[in-house]
């Protein structure tokens, strides 16, 4: 999941080697932690943050079928 979640940030920016992801496991959910160049930061957001609720939807369906709990943090 980790590599899905950073192949679909890399698309999407223009400085695809500045993305990196970070998986934090807690006891309930496991957290994934998204770091771009602070000029992509506004392709991964989307307007209104609607890319950003995309991928976290997106990332939670896989999850699903995974029986896991996941959520996605784009961080600075």
């Amino acid at each position: 999941m980790k590599e899905l979640l950073s192949y679909i940030a890399q698309n999407l920016v223009d400085n695809p080697d500045d993305v990196s992801v970070t998986e934090i496991e807690n006891e309930s959910e496991t957290v994934f932690e998204l770091r771009v160049n602070p000029d992509d930061m506004g392709k991964v957001i989307g307007r209104q943050g609607r890319i950003a609720k995309e991928i976290r939807a997106l990332m939670r369906s896989v999850a699903q079928r995974q029986g896991k709990r996941i959520s996605v943090d784009i961080v600075d």
